[in-house]
């Protein structure tokens, strides 16, 4: 089976993604976040993804995962100046969740335009952070503890899995596991968040959603959307409109694992019954454990 990849082999692989979807790459783009997360690379589990539509052509996100030996992404990110300081809680979310809960591993989402965009933390898959204690967080968003005694009725309180925090849009994804939650409890989360009712394509992919989260911001008590994510190796089974871009991403983006590819589909739905759609493509699959939690929860959530 072929090993981790160096950095001239994932360089490579991100420029030919890139070339797939006529997203404009070049060793300036990429330097700032091998410079700052290289060490990191060749073992880590790395993921390219794009998501559906006119609003988000041209654009690749990187996403790779990072061990918790060193700084947190965010810090690592401050350090090496791919993102500014704020005083916004978006800045000390990632630093208070490190002190108060375990993290199995942390993850980054790199834009090949946008930049350093979300730092994710993964829980380890056994000790997952009681949902009250966790929303009572000094900067989490206030309306993820306006929710919890609904994510509590409706049995999700030990659920959180990860998060991600994105710096360029001040939002908190909540990660919770969905493999065992049954579908009428994730169709009641919509309900309850006063979404509309999925059509049956969406439903049966809700069904067999492995991870589910909603998006939560600083600025509303609203749910901004939810998005539900199922592994796969047919992309196919993504419950889209046909895109020929989504298509060919699908058919040659690179990997370096034994086997066929191996995907994450998504959906994202908003309360105004709009939805859009992404697909993740595992480049590389990393081996060692303090990934585990990256590898079990990574599903590629809506930016």
């Amino acid at each position: 089976m072929p090993g981790p990849a160096g950095l001239d082999k994932v360089y490579s692989a991100v420029e030919e993604t890139a070339r797939l979807l006529d997203v404009p790459c070049s060793p300036g783009r990429l330097s700032p976040v091998l410079k700052a997360f290289g060490d990191e690379l060749p073992g880590a589990h790395i993921v390219f993804s794009m998501a559906a539509g006119e609003r988000h052509r041209g654009e690749l996100d990187f996403d790779f995962s990072v061990t918790p030996r060193n700084a947190d992404p965010y810090a690592s990110a401050l350090a090496n100046g791919l993102i500014e300081k704020t005083d916004h809680p978006v800045g000390s979310l990632l630093a208070q969740i490190q002190a108060r809960c375990a993290i199995a591993s942390y993850g980054v989402e790199y834009g090949i335009i946008g930049g350093f965009k979300k730092s994710y933390a993964f829980f380890p898959l056994d000790d997952f952070p009681p949902l009250e204690k966790f929303a009572g967080i000094p900067s989490m968003p206030p309306g993820l503890a306006g929710h919890v005694s609904l994510l509590t009725g409706l049995g999700l309180d030990d659920k959180v899995s990860a998060i991600g925090v994105n710096y360029r849009k001040n939002t908190l994804n909540v990660y919770l596991a969905a493999a065992a939650v049954e579908t009428d409890t994730k169709l009641s989360l919509l309900r309850a968040f006063g979404f509309p009712e999925p059509d049956a394509q969406v439903a049966e992919f809700i069904r067999r959603s492995f991870s589910m989260y909603p998006t939560f911001n600083w600025d509303s008590s609203a749910i901004e959307r939810i998005c539900f994510s199922v592994k796969t190796q047919d992309p196919g089974e993504l419950p889209a409109p046909f895109d020929p871009e989504i298509e060919k991403f699908a058919r040659d983006v690179p990997h370096v694992y034994a086997g066929g590819r191996e995907f994450v589909s998504a959906v994202a739905l908003a309360p105004s019954g709009k939805a859009y759609y992404k697909l993740a493509a595992y480049y590389q699959k990393a081996q060692e454990s303090s990934n585990a939690a990256f590898a079990a929860n990574r599903d590629d959530g809506a930016s």
